[in-house]
């Protein structure tokens, strides 16, 4: 299984939301670049990057510091977070980005998202972002009536390969992933899954591997110190 720290960046840097929410923000490091590399020294093989003021705004603002990480590091380097048009996607793949991910453009536009694939297939994931089910966009700032594994099972029709799920109530909570939900999830598309929101300790690692999860983002137990990049090497994640 995959492990991916996470480097969220706002206004330049690097922060951590509670349950997604724009105000409840914790600014961790000022240079995400700086973090990008800790990560790989520790051990990291691959970063999962989101630019939250893209998410929010639908724009991306954050290209010069995520092309100042992907330049710094030699690890490849996921990135979410605004990409709503197949120009921006374009622009940072053209910037080194390993893949990019979508999130509200997928739902809304799936004909764009078609295109997308079909023009870079496995360089393309898609967020899906539940809450109580249901699917979240816009920064997790909405949720319609779109059931999230139905969902799922649309975008592996239309040849997606990877999907990164996240349970919102979980994020940034330190309470476990949702493993009922990924378990459904994971009996009803054949993709890469990768499981995001929650991860808490060692113990929630090694249970996502053992239900069959592809990866895994980790952000604030890393963050706060509740997991270590030692320990996930240790245990042969």
């Amino acid at each position: 299984m995959l492990i991916y720290p996470a480097i969220d960046i706002k206004d330049g840097k690097c922060v951590r939301l509670t349950q997604g929410m724009k105000d409840q923000e914790t600014i961790y490091f000022e240079n995400p670049w700086q973090v990008a590399l800790d990560w790989q020294k520790q051990g990291a093989k691959q970063l999962h990057l989101v630019d939250l003021d893209g998410a929010f705004d639908g724009v991306s603002r954050n290209l010069e510091a995520i092309e100042r990480i992907i330049k710094k590091i030699e690890i490849p380097v996921q990135i979410g977070g605004g990409i709503r048009s197949l120009d921006t996607l374009e622009k940072l793949l053209d910037l080194g980005a390993w893949r990019c991910i979508l999130g509200t453009k997928a739902l809304e536009d799936p004909q764009m998202l078609k295109e997308a694939i079909r023009r870079y297939g496995e360089k393309v994931v898609v967020s899906v972002d539940a809450k109580d089910g249901k699917v979240a966009v816009e920064g997790w700032t909405k949720v319609g009536n779109q059931d999230a594994l139905e969902f799922a099972r649309q975008l592996e029709e239309m040849g997606l390969k990877t999907l990164v799920y996240t349970d919102i109530a979980r994020d940034g909570m330190l309470k476990g992933p949702n493993f009922n939900a990924l378990r459904r999830l994971l009996s009803v598309v054949s993709m890469e899954i990768i499981a995001s929101g929650g991860v808490s300790s060692l113990e929630d690692l090694l249970r996502l591997k053992s239900i069959g999860a592809d990866g895994a983002i980790v952000g604030k137990a890393l963050y706060e110190g509740a997991i270590t990049m030692k320990e996930i090497g240790g245990a042969g994640l």
